[in-house]
This record gives C-alpha cells, sequence and structure tokens, in this order.
C-alpha cells in the first residue's frame, strides 16, 4: 500500500453489524471492478476500511493462477455476485461456480431483465434466491426499491437485502427516498443500499434513511482519485450512521432561534 495513504480505522464512530452471523466493522462494502490498476484497486480497498469485498465470478481466474483479485486481497471476506446473468438458471450456475472458487457461501444475487437500465427481473431473482437459499448459500439480492419485493426475499430466508439507490453506475443517488426508508424501517435483516451512489453525500443520506450498510463500486473506482474516494465513502458510511442513530431534529417552515430571546443588552 501507498505509504502515503492512511486507511481509516473499521468500526470508527459507528456501531458493528452482523450478516448471518458474521459480525462486521465497516459498513461499507465495496466493489472491485473497474480500477485503473489493481495496485490501485488494493489501496482503494485499504483506505477505505471495508472487510467485505465484491467480485464477479467472471473476472476471476478458476486456475488461481497470475495476480487477480483473490490474491491482491487475501483476507478480506468476499462477496461474489452472478453480475451479467438473466436467468434463474444462469444466477444459480454461477453461484456454484463462485463457491468453489471463493470457497464461500456468501453470494451475491444479480438477474438482469433489461440491458438499458440494468433493472431486476423480480420474478427470476425470487426463483435464484429460493433455490439457493434451500441450498445453503447466504444469499444477498440485488433488487429494485420495492418493498414488497424486499419483503418477499427476506420472507425466503435471504441474509440481507440489497434495492439499489438508482440506477448501477448512474451516479444519481438516492432516487427514491420515501421507498428506501420504508424499506429500511420495515425490514428485518440488514438493508445494504447498491447501486447509484456517486459521491459521500449520497452514501450519507443512504444511511440517515436507516440502511445498515452501502455497497459502492463505480463511484470510487472511477473518481479522479479512487484511494481518496475510497476513504471518503468509508467516513461517508459511519457518519450516516452515527446521524441516523442521534435522530435529526423536525423539519419546520419557520425559524426558531437556538438562542433566548429575553435578557438581551438594551432590551
Amino acid at each position: 500500500m501507498d505509504p502515503t495513504v492512511t486507511p481509516l480505522r473499521p468500526g470508527t464512530g459507528a456501531d458493528g453489524f452482523t450478516v448471518a452471523g458474521v459480525a462486521l466493522s465497516s459498513r461499507l462494502f465495496i466493489g472491485t471492478a473497474g480500477y485503473p490498476t489493481q495496485a490501485i484497486m488494493r489501496d482503494a480497498v485499504a483506505a477505505s476500511g471495508a472487510e467485505v469485498v465484491t467480485a464477479s465470478i467472471r473476472r476471476v481466474s478458476l486456475q488461481g493462477h497470475g495476480s487477480d483479485t483473490v490474491t491482491i486481497l487475501k483476507g478480506k471476506r468476499f462477496l461474489p455476485n452472478t453480475a451479467g446473468c438473466e436467468t434463474a438458471r444462469d444466477a444459480i450456475m454461477t453461484a456454484e461456480l463462485a463457491r468453489e472458487a471463493f470457497d464461500t457461501n456468501w453470494i451475491k444475487v444479480e438477474v438482469i431483465g433489461d440491458r438499458e437500465t440494468l433493472y431486476p427481473d423480480v420474478t427470476e431473482l425470487i426463483e435464484a434466491c429460493r433455490h439457493l437459499v434451500d441450498d445453503g448459500f447466504v444469499v444477498l439480492p440485488y433488487c429494485n426499491d420495492d418493498p414488497i419485493v424486499c419483503q418477499r426475499l427476506e420472507d425466503l430466508g435471504c441474509a440481507a437485502i440489497m434495492p439499489m439507490g438508482s440506477l448501477i453506475g448512474s451516479g444519481m443517488g438516492v432516487a427514491n427516498p420515501a421507498n428506501l426508508e420504508l424499506i429500511c424501517r420495515r425490514a428485518k435483516v440488514p438493508v445494504v443500499v447498491d447501486a447509484g451512489i456517486g459521491t459521500a453525500s449520497d452514501a450519507v443520506i443512504a444511511m440517515e434513511l436507516g440502511a445498515s450498510a452501502c455497497l459502492i463500486n463505480t463511484a470510487i473506482a472511477k473518481a479522479d482519485d479512487p484511494v481518496r474516494m475510497a476513504r471518503a465513502m468509508g467516513r461517508a458510511v459511519e457518519a450516516g450512521r452515527d446521524a441516523h442513530l442521534a435522530g435529526r431534529i423536525p423539519r419546520r417552515g419557520r425559524a426558531e432561534p437556538s438562542s433566548p430571546q429575553l435578557g438581551l443588552v438594551g432590551s
């Protein structure tokens, strides 16, 4: 790691949480795709303080040779994903490959129904998740920000739910805060906001709405300085979580002075 990079200490300023009984200190999950170099990716992951990293099974060497992501990020908890799958069958097969390649039963399930928007195909997603939960996987599904869909996935036994903030890679932030807040309030499993976060303030908003964590890739990998952005995102999820726990003041349509009006000089 670059000696000028100061990593964020995991858990600083925020309470930890658990996924499938595994205690995690950092509330930032970080992706590993799209970085300018593998060295920058490694330094960004370190600077973020994240413990969980995602990777597509389609980009990992199954033979274990070369400078692959698994070797570079040894010691991190991998969350392989089924990126690129368009049917439940493909997602299930990819998850089974991922379990062998990464030696983990954790899987982020993506089943895309539209190539332009990359929206999930809910019917295929639910079918895939049902099969994988029954097969002993720890399933974290990427889904749309629909409270009913999120409830269905939770009822199936998914270990967490991962509703989109907005379109994948769009940087539009949280497009529907009312839905996201409702999902967070109702869920009995962790809610990890996935997709659409563009900068640190977006991550803060997601956490203030009650999210358990954020998964961020493009906003970090494609930033002018990915390592600095990774550090900013690590701090942002902690700040947003602390603000959520602290409780914001109510919004008012009028001013309210913070200092008393009585006893002013000259009054």
